[in-house]
């Protein structure tokens, strides 16, 4: 770890080395100047710190009690020109910098009208770097009433850490009751999480967002490829509304964008940061206790999430925006492009590898009789979860060739899924079959550990 210390007469900066970039820590700094954004162009006055808010039906009062730091001098008031901005231009020259900038930054726009979004897992990082700014900063939370007991110690726990009060919101509690008596307690289960999530999740999100000019988030782009792969570190949110109302009334903020998951682990342990109990147990992304579990060998870390669920269904509602729109390439299939452009390449790419298409597939499925075995995956490249597993198919395939049993890959997404769901089994992806030699009936893969080993002994089992 470097560090290195620059003294002049006004100020004292201290810049530490850590992994995923450099972060500087600011003292004896000027006063920053408040700023949000205002399409309006009016002028606004910010409220004093821990100053009771006005209450009314159409906002929110403050989404999270503000912390400011020890020594910080209390503004009154302060008059601001509300200037709008190029926020996608802002992005591009935020590309490079450090979690710690893009977060003092936020704060420093937008100071008492921001807000951090805290769910009770990794993102506790983003506390960790608003309290090395210096700055005064907000935190809220949703608190579904189906959290973990481990989440909701780790909530007192950071409280009594950082020294700070989170607001939480909670769910309309009439909606809550008509929803658990008509459908029941565990209805995503049968017919997805999204009605669920929009009760418990969503509405109280808004609520919250219609107190504010800007929140800030801890999505990160390698999350989830399928839905979250081009997020920038900010944004014009692109969903929700802020406290001046419409599309563009709000700004999202997400410092850790561009941060590896492993990179995040080293800044918590550096800092000797608190972290939910739940990540010592296999726990990775963190939601509510019925629609999160423990990942397996092989598996991305938000397969943990909705699990019964299809890959590009793995957003609550929260970050909806981000999920992108399909186009059929010449094939029939569907390919996520990236902002109308980039379309996701192919995975499970090995000369050892047999590509199937749908007459191939059909083919296969046919034969009563066949000369030899075969195991083929069904996936779809856009899918975090085939893409999770693709070095140990891969590695099954390399382990395979020469024995006797042909390795495949089936792209069952876009206009093949129906036959695939109908014929096939399919019913998330990735999907494994087995094409025993002798027998015209599939088997299907039972397990989610789909590490190498795992794959192998299913492959010797029935082989």
């Amino acid at each position: 770890m470097a560090l290195a210390v620059t003294s002049s007469s006004s100020s004292t900066t201290i810049s530490k080395g850590i992994q995923n970039g450099s972060f500087r820590l600011l003292s004896d700094r000027p006063k920053p100047r408040t700023r949000g954004l205002n399409y309006s162009q009016r002028r606004f006055s910010v409220k004093a710190l821990h100053a009771e808010p006005k209450r009314n039906n159409s906002i929110v009062p403050l989404a999270a009690t503000i912390v400011a730091p020890e020594g910080a001098e209390v503004v009154q008031k302060v008059e601001v020109e509300v200037e709008e901005e190029n926020f996608e231009q802002l992005a591009k020259e935020l590309e490079n910098a450090s979690p710690l900038e893009v977060m003092d930054k936020a704060l420093e726009k937008f100071g008492n009208d921001i807000a951090i979004a805290f769910s009770g897992a990794e993102d506790v990082a983003l506390i960790e770097y608003a309290h090395l700014t210096g700055r005064p900063f907000r935190v809220f939370s949703l608190d579904t009433g189906r959290l973990n007991p481990e989440t909701y110690q780790f909530f007192d726990t950071v409280e009594k850490h950082y020294g700070i009060h989170i607001e939480y919101m909670f769910p309309d509690a009439v909606e809550v009751q008509a929803l658990v008596r008509s459908k029941g307690l565990f209805s995503f289960y049968e017919d997805g999480h999204q009605e669920c999530c929009r009760v418990r999740k969503v509405r109280p999100l808004r609520r919250a967002l219609k107190g504010l000019r800007a929140w800030i988030t801890g999505q990160r782009k390698d999350q989830s490829p399928g839905t979250r792969s081009e997020i920038p570190v900010v944004q014009v949110d692109p969903v929700f509304e802020g406290i001046d109302g419409g599309i563009g009334s709000l700004v999202k903020w997400n410092p850790v964008a561009n941060v590896q998951g492993q990179d995040i682990w080293k800044f918590l342990r550096a800092m000797d940061v608190p972290v939910n109990t739940l990540h010592s147990q296999g726990y990775i992304s963190i939601g509510c206790e019925p629609c999160t579990r423990p990942v397996l060998p092989g598996q991305h870390e938000r397969e943990g999430r909705w699990w019964w669920e299809d890959a590009k269904a793995k957003e609550c509602g929260l970050h909806k925006g981000n999920i992108k729109e399909e186009n059929v390439d010449g094939n029939g299939n569907r390919a996520v492009h990236a902002n109308g452009t980039a379309i996701v390449p192919d995975i499970f790419n090995t000369q050892n590898l047999v590509t199937l298409n749908r007459t191939g597939i059909e083919n296969l499925a046919r034969l009563e009789d066949r000369k030899e075995p075969w195991i083929v995956v069904l996936y779809a490249p856009w899918c975090q979860f085939c893409q999770a597993m693709e070095a140990s198919y891969v590695e099954l395939a390399e382990k395979l060739a020469g024995s006797g049993v042909k390795v495949g890959k089936f792209r069952a997404d876009g206009d093949q899924k129906e036959y695939a769901q109908r014929e096939l089994q399919l019913g998330s992806f990735p999907t494994i079959l087995f094409f025993p030699k002798h027998s015209s009936r599939p088997v299907k893969y039972p397990s989610e550990n789909r590490d190498v080993d795992s794959l192998m002994a299913f492959v010797n089992a029935l082989r």
